[in-house]
C-alpha cells in the first residue's frame, strides 16, 4: 500500500508525502522543522523514510523547513536549476546536505519522479508525479493560475492526485483582499480556482483518476465545503458518480490528511 498525505496544506505551509511506512519522497517543506516532524508523527510516517525532497517553487510556504529539516535528516533536496539558484542566494542551502538539479526527472531507488512546468509568480515553478514501484502514479499540483496542456499531460493517468483548489472567484472578488493581490491570484500566474479545478478534474477522471484530494484551499477566498461541492457538481455533470468512479477529499490546513492505495 502507498500514501499519498497531505501533512498540511495552505498559505500557512504546504508539505506532501507519497510512498509507504519504509520509503518515499517528499513534494515541499513548509512551516518549519518541528511542525513537519509533528505532522510526519501524527501521520505514523518517520521521518527517515524521506529518501528526497523535491521543491515546487521557492515561496516560504513551501520552503520554511527546508534546511533545516534537509541537514537534521541528511535528505538530498532537488529543484530545477533556476529554482536551486534563488535558493542557493537566499540561503536555504548550506552545503549540509546534497542538492541535485531535476530538469525533467530523477529516480530515488524505485521511485520514478517526473517534473512538471507550472504557472506561478516565481522563478520557474513546476509540480511533479511520482512514479511508484507496482506502477500506479501519483501527482501534486498546487500553486498554478492555470492548467497548461503541458502540465495536463504530465499528470494525466494519475491514480490519486492532490490538486489546488484555492479560492471561489465570487467570494475573492468580494472579499477583502486589495485588487492588486485580487489580480494576481486571479491572474494566470495566480492560483486555481474551484472552476478551474474542476474542469481539470474531469479531465483527470477520465483519464483513469481514482482519487482526488483538494489542497492550498484559502482561508479568506474559499470553504472546503464549497471546494468540494463545486467538483461533484461538475463531475456528476460528466457523469461520474462520487463513491462510485471517483473519492474526493479536502486537505486540512493544519494536520495530515491521507489516503492508501
Amino acid at each position: 500500500m502507498y500514501k499519498l498525505c497531505s501533512l498540511f496544506s495552505g498559505s500557512s505551509g504546504n508539505a506532501t508525502f507519497i510512498g509507504n511506512e519504509h520509503e518515499g519522497v517528499l513534494i515541499d517543506a513548509g512551516k518549519n522543522c518541528k511542525n513537519l516532524v509533528i505532522a510526519f508523527n501524527n501521520a505514523g510516517i518517520e521521518p527517515s523514510a524521506v529518501k528526497a525532497l523535491f521543491i515546487t517553487h521557492e515561496h516560504s510556504d513551501h520552503i520554511g523547513a527546508l534546511r533545516v529539516f534537509a541537514k537534521t535528516y541528511k535528505i538530498p533536496v532537488y529543484a530545477n536549476e533556476k529554482t536551486l539558484e534563488y535558493l542557493d542566494n537566499t540561503g536555504n542551502l548550506d552545503g549540509d546536505f546534497p542538492v541535485y538539479v531535476i530538469s525533467d526527472y530523477a529516480d530515488i531507488g524505485d521511485f520514478h519522479i517526473e517534473a512538471h512546468k507550472t504557472s506561478h509568480d516565481t522563478v520557474a515553478p513546476q509540480c511533479y508525479s511520482v512514479l511508484l514501484p507496482n506502477l500506479d502514479k501519483f501527482s501534486v499540483v498546487t500553486d498554478t493560475g492555470l492548467i497548461t496542456d503541458e502540465t495536463l499531460d504530465g499528470i494525466l493517468g494519475s491514480k490519486a492526485i492532490l490538486l489546488e483548489s484555492n479560492h471561489d472567484t465570487n467570494m475573492l472578488s468580494a472579499g477583502p483582499y486589495p485588487y492588486y493581490l485580487k489580480r494576481r491570484i486571479l491572474g494566470p500566474f495566480g492560483h486555481l480556482s474551484n472552476d478551474i479545478s474542476a474542469e481539470a478534474s474531469v479531465r483527470l477522471i477520465d483519464s483513469g483518476t481514482e482519487h482526488i484530494i483538494l489542497g492550498h484551499l484559502s482561508e479568506e477566498n474559499n470553504v472546503p465545503e464549497l471546494a468540494y461541492q463545486t467538483h461533484v457538481s461538475r463531475l456528476f455533470q460528466e457523469g461520474a458518480v462520487l463513491g462510485q468512479d471517483y473519492t474526493l477529499e479536502v486537505a486540512k490546513r493544519h494536520e495530515p490528511t491521507f489516503l492508501e492505495v
